[in-house]
């Protein structure tokens, strides 16, 4: 226990020094986190009124981008399996990036959840073992239950990885492989449970369609390992890690056929509902174009399925094993997901309305503001958890050098 607090106090005093580039970046962080902070403390003085949701429209911008981060999280596992199943040594280093990932996300995607509610203050209930879930009717209930299970096990696997190599022994099996093939399934079933509680929602009929759970779990590993593609590409460049191309060609053969996969299903669903179209088809009009004068989603769901296709046409050329290419298709996927994912999921299924009535939704500054905040808080946390995870495998962190951080001015120092 010694040893670990110990290490415990070094990962703190890693994380929070390092460069003047790193603290610039660390502090920009903070800043925006901080705007974000204060446009809640308005929100929870002055309550729901301060965004852009309404009785008719319950659910905006906070469960969208909640949705997309469940996706984030998921897809951290395919990192996880190519070296713990298959044994491939090229993302074996690579491990506990994604796990970080999957943990900032995860606490993300509770502050979006956190912030949604109009009374914080009964967050408890939703605890498991201390408030009241109903377990196992509600899904709510499953789908709290499934997060922070995946928040503790990512936290764990991430944990034991590291502090092996800090103490400089090789991880055991017994301790590791286990909860690996049980974060297999579990990162499956988070996303599973998400899409279930729109699935499940019969007066529903946009969201109420059994592709939606293959959706969900296509577009997570399109999305996912895409940003954990970039994220490794800037970590390569200004910490001075060495790894080969072939551990980004790994996450790039996932990507291809996982975008192909979810816009197999999204052209399955269109068809569903513009062949035999229907007053069930009215909340895809709307979005895909327009209903009864109301449009505002229409150019975004197309600027999204445009840069999904050419994103799409990118992996699938060989012009994609180009690390440039690669970037740009990551970067369209991840924002057209993002798109069709978000706003253009969660808002279409509110309308019409049970009433027929249609009603514009848009974020407020106020809400964007609460959004951005805790983007800035996932990315800072993130930031935190690569810097001492690369002081670890880079030795410049380990329970036999003392001081733990590196001089400032060498190379491995400006990361």
């Amino acid at each position: 226990m010694r040893h670990f607090l110990t290490f415990l106090g070094r990962c703190t005093a890693t994380a929070f020094s390092g460069s003047v580039r790193y603290k610039a970046w660390l502090a920009l962080l903070a800043a925006i986190t901080l705007v974000g902070l204060n446009a809640y403390a308005r929100q929870l003085v002055h309550g729901l009124e301060t965004t852009g949701l309404s009785d008719q429209i319950s659910w905006g911008f906070y469960i969208a981008n909640f949705t997309y981060l469940v996706g984030i999280a998921a897809a951290a596992v395919l990192v996880v399996i190519p070296v713990y199943v298959y044994r491939n040594k090229a993302l074996r280093d690579l491990v506990v990036f994604g796990e970080a990932m999957a943990v900032a996300a995860l606490l993300m995607c509770i502050a979006f959840v956190l912030v949604d509610l109009g009374r914080p203050d009964r967050f408890w209930h939703m605890i498991p073992f201390w408030g009241r879930v109903n377990f196992p009717t509600s899904i709510l209930a499953w789908d709290v239950i499934v997060l922070l299970g995946y928040l503790v096990i990512n936290l764990y696997l991430g944990a034991y990885i590291v502090y092996a190599r800090y103490r400089g022994r090789r991880p055991r099996p017994a301790f590791y492989i286990p909860v690996v093939m049980v974060s297999i399934v579990w990162a499956i079933s988070i996303h599973t449970v998400t899409a279930f509680l729109y699935m499940g929602l019969a007066g529903r009929p946009f969201w109420n369609t059994a592709i939606l759970g293959p959706r969900f779990i296509a577009s997570a590993f399109t999305a996912g390992p895409a940003l954990i593609v970039i994220t490794l590409l800037v970590i390569r460049r200004v910490a001075n890690l060495v790894f080969g191309d072939d551990a980004l060609l790994m996450l790039r053969s996932i990507i291809q056929v996982a975008i192909v996969v979810n816009l197999f299903l999204l052209m399955n669903e269109l068809f569903a509902e513009f062949y035999s179209s229907s007053l069930h088809s009215n909340s895809a009009t709307y979005l895909y174009f327009g209903l009864e004068g109301f449009s505002e989603l229409v150019p975004r769901i197309w600027t999204a399925l445009l840069f999904d296709f050419v994103a799409l046409i990118i992996f699938v050329l060989p012009i994609s094993k180009n690390l440039t290419w690669l970037t740009i298709a990551c970067a369209l996927s991840i924002t057209g997901l993002w798109v069709e994912k978000g706003l253009g999921l969660v808002v279409p299924g509110f309308l019409p309305t049970p009433l027929g009535e249609m009603l514009v939704y848009t974020p407020s500054i106020n809400e964007i503001l609460v959004g951005v905040g805790i983007w800035a808080f996932g990315v800072m946390l993130y930031s935190m958890l690569v810097r001492v995870a690369l002081a670890v495998i880079q030795g410049r962190l380990s329970d036999k050098i003392y001081p733990a951080l590196p001089v400032e001015g060498t190379a491995l120092a400006q990361a």
